[in-house]
C-alpha cells in the first residue's frame, strides 16, 4: 500500500497542476472563440465582407479547448457512466468492476493516443487553408500554419487523460486493498463544489 501511495501522491499533484493549467487555457480559448465568431459576424453581416480565417481559427481553438478540459471532466466523473451495476454489487466486487472498467479505458486511451500521433505526423504535410501568421514586419512574410498544430490537440488531450486514468486506477487499487485508505483528493474540485 505504501508503494501505491508513494506513486499516487506525486501523480495526483502533477495532474492537479496540469489540469488547472488546462482549465485556464480552455477559458481563454472559449473567450477567443466568442470574439473571433463575433468578429466574423460583424464583417459578414455589417460590412458585407466575410473574413477567410475566423471559421478555421474558431475550430482550432475548439479542438484545443476540448482536449485540455476533457481530462478534468474525466477526473471528476463528468462523463456519462452507468453506475447501477457497480452499486448493486458488494463494495469490494464493485471496486473490482470499477478497476476493470478503468483498465479497459486505459487500453482505449493508449490506442487513441497512438492513432493521434500518426494523425499529427500526417498533419506536417498539409497547411491550413486560411490560417496564416503575418510575420511581414520581421521579413518572413505570411507563414501558413501546419494542420499538425490543430491535430496535436488529440494526443495531448489523450496523454492527459492517460495520466488521469493511471491516477484513478491507483486510487481504485488502494481502495480495493483498504476501503478506508486515505488517497489524495483533488483540491480544485473541492473549491469548485463549494463555490
Amino acid at each position: 500500500m505504501t508503494v501505491i501511495l508513494a506513486v499516487l501522491r506525486p501523480l495526483a499533484g502533477l495532474n492537479t497542476r496540469l489540469l488547472r493549467l488546462g482549465r485556464t487555457f480552455a477559458w481563454v480559448a472559449m473567450g477567443l472563440m466568442v470574439l473571433i465568431i463575433m468578429l466574423q459576424v460583424f464583417f459578414r453581416y455589417v460590412l458585407g465582407s466575410a473574413l477567410a480565417w475566423p471559421d478555421e481559427g474558431a475550430r482550432f481553438l475548439m479542438l484545443w479547448m476540448t482536449a485540455v478540459i476533457a481530462p478534468s471532466a474525466y477526473r471528476w466523473g463528468g462523463f456519462v457512466s452507468i453506475d447501477m451495476a457497480r452499486d448493486l454489487l458488494p463494495a469490494r466486487l464493485g471496486a473490482l468492476l470499477g478497476l476493470l472498467l478503468l483498465a479497459v479505458s486505459l487500453v482505449v486511451l493508449v490506442y487513441g493516443f497512438r492513432l493521434g500521433l500518426n494523425h499529427v505526423n500526417s498533419g506536417w504535410l498539409f497547411n491550413s487553408s486560411s490560417l496564416k501568421l503575418p510575420l511581414d514586419f520581421v521579413g518572413l512574410g505570411l507563414i501558413r500554419i501546419k494542420l499538425a498544430w490543430m491535430y496535436m490537440s488529440l494526443p495531448v488531450g489523450l496523454a492527459m487523460m492517460i495520466l488521469v486514468n493511471v491516477e484513478l486506477c491507483l486510487k481504485a487499487i488502494a481502495h480495493l486493498i483498504d476501503p478506508a485508505a486515505a488517497v489524495p483528493e483533488d483540491d480544485d474540485r473541492m473549491m469548485i463544489a463549494v463555490d
